[in-house]
């Protein structure tokens, strides 16, 4: 027979149950609505390109990405995979399947296809426009799963929120960058949102996701290194501090075999998944954790001392594998001349590696350290909000929280050694900012909740805080200790002792939670939400005015407000495409290979992959040499058109003279008699009078400034901001055939043979004859 306590407490435990079920059914509504605001918001804030400008590529690697998805689009995958480039790196020519990441491509294709078989017809460049947007409210959904798995729904939210308006990522992440990372970073937290998904779950159905959602972020960037390098760091982390347990094993092994094994196939990457030594460590860390389970196991089934003797035997066993392992990868670590690292990785490992041995890489200005406006300008005040979400990931130490701690710490890092990786830095420094303003509020809205009149001295709304945490009421407690007093029958305490052990009561979850001063609790949240208008308003403006410029069409405002549109580059790309032959090869720097394959559909001997050092050199070597010598290096290489890009009139500042030193160190990395100090003047870069007789000599200085004094009559380079050293001067061994609106490009043509040599041979008396009677009618000899 029921008791009248439990008659009266049975209906009202229903009653609460009930609409705490309510509640979370309204919260996951409501929590479904704010994310698919968040992925309209990513999407739209990346719009503001195609508005201002035009539904158009950007940048230079877009481009060739952009060719490979039209080849790709037109051709199918088979041809893809075995397409050979011959309007690349000529005479070398380019395997286009075997050195792509092909994740990017196949995305984009993929959506082609499907929008296409809908019936929706959109074109291939549409579909690449538009794809960096899309992937971003992917990506600020992962990170709301990433972080839920870590700190609840709230944290989620806020996470997903920054992320979707963080401006480092929405600069690699507009519409028209149509670049690897649109797609990368995505799959960067989505892989570690499985990894922790399957670390708290110990499921082996994450598990294989987890492997399938690397093998995506493999086929996607090279970046796919910083995934199977930290996640190993964090297992290692675990066992180190005593935090083995099943649900790890579970979450590393399937990642690191089946991980592996889908990495090899892709072709760019290949045998490199177990030969190079980025991924070495996941192969020790895996022999480790090897180790310590089977320690673990035999722990459980051998009494103590069976037990000593066992782990000393599986000690010693794994000391003796771990060291035959390590003598492998030693020796074919040895036998590579830079220890089986890759160029960039050395350069991330020791950021003095490229400026000294590759100044290819270091030539590259987002290979650059970054400055410190560069951190507030791309995270802005998610910089000082980190330190109050490590502190919060503390609170308790877990396992998904430790590795959150392990991300922020490895990210900062990468990030202050190229300016590029700032992209990698920004999942984690939302995450870090979401706990931290999540947390915050939690207090501080609390603090207010429990101050208001009528609220304080309710317990039900204690009990219905989120967590262990819960507060209560001092005048609650004693009756707690009385109802636990007046129980009378002993038999039926052992059932009571059960049914507490199945739902502690609030008395033995009891802690204490912080109560701020109701006047500061209001004005901390005001000061946040402040701080919260300062970050989209600057977040809008990144996007709108900083990031969303194509470096293909520029623009400037003049002192009355006017906008100028420089559209040289596209101009002198169509020049190529309609005046040139098909065959014709065209020399330039190799920053504007890929547009000059694309746009101009013209063969080039440089791009912007960068492969092959010596070609490179070659390159650079003519740009540096005097015009002679120059004219005979492009000969060799069957060249008939040399590109170059100049500023000194408008002032645009990223132009080929800025560049020219690159191409002197480069070219004399290879060639020795190409030396820096010949081009420098006490030590600086000058193009003045003061310049060097080797810099005023040579092929780059004549082409772009060739004919400049006639502009402005002085010869007065508005990037440099001073006068030019050699004003007048003739070309004997190119012609100018074609400079842009703004004298942005500049096209010219090698001049044939016969007018190279033309007055060195020995004239025969009736040539001369009549020659002098061809300077007696008045026309003049040009080359003389």
């Amino acid at each position: 027979m029921a008791s009248p306590e439990s008659a009266v407490n049975g209906p009202t435990m229903t009653a609460g149950a009930a609409s705490k079920s309510l509640r979370n059914a309204f919260g996951g509504v409501i929590a479904f609505i704010i994310l698919v605001l968040i992925g309209v918001l990513a999407f739209s804030i990346r719009l503001f390109s195609v508005i201002k400008y035009e539904s158009v590529i950007h940048e230079f690697d877009p481009y060739f990405n952009y060719r490979v998805t039209q080849f790709l689009s037109k051709n199918g995958i088979y041809d893809f995979w075995n397409w050979f480039d011959d309007r690349t790196w000529y005479p070398l020519g380019r395997v286009i399947g075997g050195t792509v990441y092909p994740g990017l491509t196949l995305t984009a294709g993929t959506i082609w296809k499907v929008v296409n078989s809908l019936n929706i017809p959109l074109s291939v460049e549409t579909v690449c426009v538009f794809t960096a947007p899309i992937f971003s409210a992917f990506a600020s959904w992962a990170a709301y799963l990433l972080t839920k798995e870590v700190k609840g729904p709230g944290a989620g939210l806020t996470a997903a929120a920054l992320l979707a308006m963080v401006p480092s990522y929405i600069s690699r992440s507009v519409a028209g960058s149509y670049d690897n990372e649109a797609v990368a970073i995505f799959a960067l937290v989505f892989t570690f949102y499985l990894y922790i998904k399957t670390l708290n779950t110990g499921s082996l159905f994450y598990a294989t996701l987890n492997a399938l959602a690397y093998f995506y972020m493999v086929c996607s960037w090279g970046g796919y290194t910083f995934i199977i390098n930290l996640i190993p760091m964090h297992v290692l982390l675990c066992i180190v501090t005593g935090r083995y347990s099943s649900r790890l094993y579970i979450a590393y092994a399937p990642l690191v075999v089946l991980g592996t094994l889908l990495a090899s196939l892709v072709p760019v990457v290949g045998f490199n998944a177990v030969l190079t030594s980025e991924h070495f460590a996941s192969f020790l860390v895996f022999i480790i954790i090897h180790v310590v389970a089977l320690a673990y196991y035999i722990k459980g089934i051998l009494s103590p001392k069976m037990f000593k003797v066992a782990v000393t035997l599986v000690v010693s066993a794994g000391l003796a594998v771990c060291c035959a392992v390590i003598a492998i990868l030693i020796a074919v670590v040895a036998s590579s001349p830079t220890k089986g690292w890759s160029g960039r990785s050395l350069t991330l490992l020791d950021p003095t590696y490229a400026s000294k041995y590759i100044p290819i890489i270091a030539s590259v200005s987002e290979h650059q350290p970054p400055t410190w406006p560069s951190y507030f300008m791309d995270i802005n005040v998610l910089a000082f909000l980190v330190p109050a979400g490590i502190i919060a990931c503390f609170m308790p130490l877990t396992d998904s929280s430790s590795f959150v701690i392990l991300y922020i710490v490895t990210s900062v890092y990468f990030s202050g050694v190229m300016v590029r990786l700032m992209l990698v830095l920004a999942p984690a420094a939302c995450i870090l900012s979401g706990i931290a303003l999540s947390e915050a509020f939690n207090v501080l809205t609390r603090s207010i909740k429990f101050q208001l009149p009528g609220i304080a001295g309710n317990p039900s709304i204690a009990s219905e805080e989120n967590g262990s945490s819960t507060v209560v009421a001092p005048n609650d407690i004693p009756k707690t200790e009385e109802a636990a007093k007046e129980k009378p029958a002993k038999k039926n305490r052992k059932k009571e002792k059960e049914n507490v052990e199945k739902k502690p009561t609030p008395s033995k979850t009891e802690k204490r939670l912080l109560v701020l001063p109701l006047e500061a609790s209001v004005i901390a949240v005001l000061l946040l939400v402040l701080l919260g208008a300062f970050y989209v308003v600057h977040c809008v403006w990144a996007a709108a005015e900083a990031y969303s410029a194509p470096s293909i069409v520029l623009t400037s405002h003049s002192n009355d407000g006017g906008l100028h549109v420089f559209d040289d580059f596209r101009e002198a790309y169509s020049w190529l495409s309609h005046n040139t032959d098909v065959d014709d090869k065209v020399a330039s720097w190799w920053d504007y290979g890929y547009q000059t394959t694309a746009m101009a559909n013209r063969t080039v001997l440089v791009d912007n992959n960068t492969w092959n050092n010596t070609h490179i050199a070659t390159v650079g070597t003519a740009m540096s040499s005097p015009e002679k010598q120059a004219w005979e290096i492009f000969h060799s290489l069957d060249v008939k058109y040399v590109l170059v890009v100049f500023g000194g009139v408008v002032g645009y500042p990223s132009d080929d003279i800025n560049k020219f030193l690159w191409m002197v160190r480069i070219g004399g990395g290879v060639f020795p008699h190409i030396k820096e100090p010949d081009y420098l003047r006490d030590g600086q870069y000058r193009i003045d009078a003061q310049a060097t007789p080797t810099m005023l000599n040579c092929l780059m200085y004549k082409l772009s400034y060739f004919r400049f004094v006639e502009t402005d009559g002085k010869g007065f380079d508005r990037v440099r901001r001073t006068e030019i050293g050699k004003k007048h001067f003739k070309l004997t061994h190119f012609e100018e055939v074609f400079t842009t609106h703004h004298w942005m490009v500049r096209i010219y043509k090698l001049k044939p043979q016969r007018n190279r040599i033309r007055g060195k041979t020995k004239k025969s008396k009736s040539s001369r004859s009549v020659s002098s009677k061809r300077d007696v009618r008045g026309k003049r000899n040009p080359w003389h």
